[in-house]
Parts: C-alpha cells; structure tokens; sequence
C-alpha cells in the first residue's frame, strides 16, 4: 500500500511539473510576442505556474512531514487502529461508527490539549468522518505541537 502510494505522489507530482513547465513555455511565447494584450495575458499565465510549484512543494512537504510523524507514532504503538469499525461495500468507514470514534478523538484532545498524538488521532478521526479540511488543520497541530520545544523536567 505503501509503495503505491508513493508510486502514485511520484507520478501525480511529475505530471504536475510537466503542466507547469509546458504553461511556462506558454506565458514565455506571450510575453515574447511584445504586444501589450499577450504581455499582460504572458504575466497572468507566468503567475499560474508559480502558484502551482508553490502548491506542489507545500503539499509535499506536508505530506513527509505527516509520513514523519506517522512513523514516529508507529514506532511507539501509538497509530490509530480502525480496522474494526464497521465498513460501508466502498470500503469506507459506516458513518455512524466513524462519528463515534470521532468523539473519542476528540475527547481525548479535549483532555491533552498539547498532545500531538491526540492531534494526531484527531486528524485521522476527521479523515474516516469525511472531513478532509479539518483534518489537514489538525495534523497542522499535530505538526506544530511535536516539533515545539518540550520542557524539561527539574
């Protein structure tokens, strides 16, 4: 599962940076035109592929720094385990069931509200509910919260 999905990253992000470089030679051939109308048209096409390299490298950074912290949370025992809940023929968590672990996610936050493996839990608990906006927003927290400084004990 795991080296399809990198199959898939490797593959999505090179076509991504195959559109990106062809809708450079686009705006290049704009802006070489010179006549104001394509100069103009040149400079907005030219802002597209910087978007999307911007896009494509945050997206990527997060998703090692996810596969980093998924690691890290293996290696202590500590990934979320829904392979229990009930499944819809799709393959995908019985809403209701995903509703329920939610709750104890988020409960669980609620009590270690600087655990970054709460957080953790709590994204995927956001993920099997459908949620993938929120989800991303607390993996962010995961994130932040287990690369902040840890106090030391006295």
């Amino acid at each position: 599962m795991r080296n399809k999905a990198l199959a898939m990253v490797l593959l999505l992000s090179a076509a991504t940076a195959l559109y990106i470089l062809l809708l450079a030679g686009r705006a290049i051939a704009l802006l070489r035109d010179g006549s104001a109308p394509a100069v103009a048209l040149g400079i907005g096409v030219l802002l597209l592929p910087l978007l999307g390299v911007w896009m494509l490298v945050t997206t990527l950074r997060f998703g090692l720094r996810t596969d980093r912290l998924a690691k890290r949370l293996a290696a202590e025992g500590g990934l979320p385990d829904t392979s229990e809940l009930p499944r819809r023929p799709s393959g995908r968590v019985d809403r209701d069931a995903a509703d329920i672990w939610f709750e104890e996610r988020r409960a669980e936050v609620n009590a270690s509200p600087d655990d970054w493996r709460a957080w953790f839990r709590l994204a995927h608990g956001y993920d099997i509910a459908g949620d993938r906006g929120r989800a991303r927003e607390a993996m962010r927290k995961a994130l932040d919260l287990s690369e902040a400084p840890q106090p030391q004990d006295p």
